[in-house]
């Protein structure tokens, strides 16, 4: 383009150049006839350079329109405007400088609006539209519905699976969702596993519909991670929804969230649908009473109880070491639990825990967990199974599933490097810290295949010299504070629980100490990092 302007600067002078070569005179005569001649010089010269403004604005516009009008779509905000650039020069270069400038902005864009690990709307962007959408179907007296979906267990498919394995049935459920939308409707993740879905010109009764068939389709869903090539999951969705002046924004949130809740607790795999109470229905909604929440309490802890009998009964008859329930165990774990003020319910999980952080040994060869030497590699790789064992049967007993996270975990360091997955410090859950020292110290005062017994004070020095490397310091000091003075004894009552006959209280074993290696699967590291 600019060759051709330059071309056209230079085309007056080089006319003029080549008529004065081929006819001089003529020329000369135009230039000294007069005012008359002079003036239609003048006219003709302005003529020619009308014509060369014409001829350069319709070339511009020939030229550049594509470029004006990609710019104009990038103003208006369609990122995917693209151009040609076949040209060379300065047009060239500008048609790159636009499409770079576009795939800058929609690089931009999409980390701003767009959650990473999903590929659907980040949580800012789905609640500015549903702020929008409220607004819309306000002012034009429209249904709208919104619907939080949360994906069942999904920490259990962590804890049991890894993290990586979770983030690809997120990934998977997100897409399933947003592929089988409509094309009005919107989806966003809205926080961990729970994503919020906008369905424009949607009852709620035509929003359940719609809300059924995704969870049908995830149900059917299968995800190919390490461990379980067919891992399919479930979804609890809740629905809330109104028309016109009677949407809120908050309300649309709070009512379809704690839908989603209501469909969790129901059973999960279920779409549940908000509805406000109705003073004139038969039966009426009222908050539970003091009396009926205490009989529901009372049923709902013997049922726990005896579920964690029937297991018990299965392992109790197994030698200590093997995963038979350990009342003293139990029972140093409520004492400091009791300590630390937690709640009753909390104080119950952890003794529940307590008494079956082990159950996954009934899987381990017996020959392993008796053998006297150190375990060879192949074998130590079957001890530290156990944890994720007892995650199993603990999932199938559904009454006990609270106590997963403390079984799963109980065998983690506190500086790290333990196992099953090597988490440390605040990240281990407290009521895994509270059974490791528990565990750690009925193993260091009870005979073992592998070891003698040591002396109370001297698990308290062992138990002291661990703290802030295997064990959580405060909680070692909270243990050493309630038993220096005196050895931790079974209560009674835990252990006609469990159906187990009271361990001696621990004592110095009287003799010559073991020349043998000790070694504790509970309460020490492999033997490649043992001291």
């Amino acid at each position: 383009m600019t060759r051709f302007l330059g071309g056209l600067g230079l085309l007056a002078p080089i006319a003029l150049l080549l008529a004065n070569f081929a006819m001089p005179a003529a020329l000369s005569v135009s230039l000294d006839a007069g005012p008359v001649n002079s003036a239609r010089l003048l006219v003709a010269l302005a003529i020619g350079s009308s014509a060369t403004a014409l001829l350069t604005w319709l070339f511009l516009q020939w030229r550049l329109r594509r470029l004006v009008r990609a710019a104009e779509r990038l103003a208006k905000g369609d990122l995917d405007a693209r151009v040609k650039t076949t040209s060379v020069g300065v047009e060239g270069r500008l048609a790159k400088a636009i499409n770079g400038i576009a795939t800058a902005l929609a690089e931009t864009t999409d980390a701003a609006t767009v959650d990473r690990l999903t590929g659907v709307s980040n949580r800012a962007v789905i609640v500015n539209a549903l702020f929008t959408e409220v607004e819309r179907a306000s002012r034009y007296d429209r249904p709208l519905s919104v619907a939080f979906v949360d994906i069942d267990h999904f920490k259990t498919v962590n804890d049991t699976y890894g993290h990586e394995a979770g983030d690809v049935v997120l990934r998977g459920v997100a897409q399933t969702i947003r592929s089988n939308l409509r094309g009005t409707d919107s989806v966003g993740r809205y926080g961990g596993e729970e994503f919020m879905l906008l369905l424009t010109e949607t009852a709620v009764d035509d929003a359940a519909v719609l809300a059924e068939k995704l969870r049908l389709l995830v149900q059917r869903d299968r995800f190919d991670v390490d461990g379980n090539a067919g891992l399919s999951v479930t979804v609890s969705v809740g629905i809330a929804g109104g028309v016109g002046k009677n949407l809120r924004v908050d309300e649309l949130v709070r009512d379809a969230d704690a839908a989603m809740y209501s469909a969790k607790s129901l059973g999960r795999n279920q779409t549940y649908v908000f509805a406000e109470p109705d003073d004139d229905a038969r039966i009426p909604r009222a908050p539970i009473s003091a009396s009926g929440r205490a009989t529901a309490q009372e049923i709902g802890r013997a049922a726990r109880e005896a579920a964690t009998a029937a297991l018990t009964s299965v392992i109790a008859p197994l030698p200590h070491y093997r995963g038979q329930p350990s009342a003293l165990i139990a029972s140093i774990v409520v004492a400091m639990a009791r300590h630390l003020d937690l709640p009753e319910a909390e104080a119950d999980r952890i003794r529940v825990a307590a008494l079956l952080h082990d159950v996954g040994k009934v899987a381990i060869p017996q020959d392993i967990l008796e053998k006297p030497s150190p375990l060879t590699s192949g074998e130590w790789r079957s001890v530290v199974q156990h944890p994720r064992i007892g995650q199993v049967i603990l999932e199938q007993a559904g009454a006990l599933k609270d106590a997963v996270p403390i079984i799963l975990h109980h065998h983690e360091r506190f500086a790290g490097h333990g196992y099953p997955y090597g988490i440390r410090g605040q990240d281990i859950p407290l009521g895994a810290r509270i059974v490791a020292i528990a565990d750690a110290y009925d193993a260091m005062t009870h005979d073992r295949p592998y070891k003698r017994a040591i002396s109370h004070d001297q698990a308290i020095n062992e138990l002291r010299r661990h703290a802030g490397t295997q064990f959580d310091p405060e909680l070692v000091g909270l243990f050493c504070d309630l038993f220096a003075t005196h050895a931790p004894e079974a209560d009674p009552a835990l252990a006609l629980l469990a159906g187990l006959s009271l361990h001696p209280t621990p004592t110095a074993i009287g003799g010559a100490p073991s020349v043998r290696r000790r070694r504790s699967v509970e309460a020490m590291p492999p033997p490649s990092a043992a001291s």
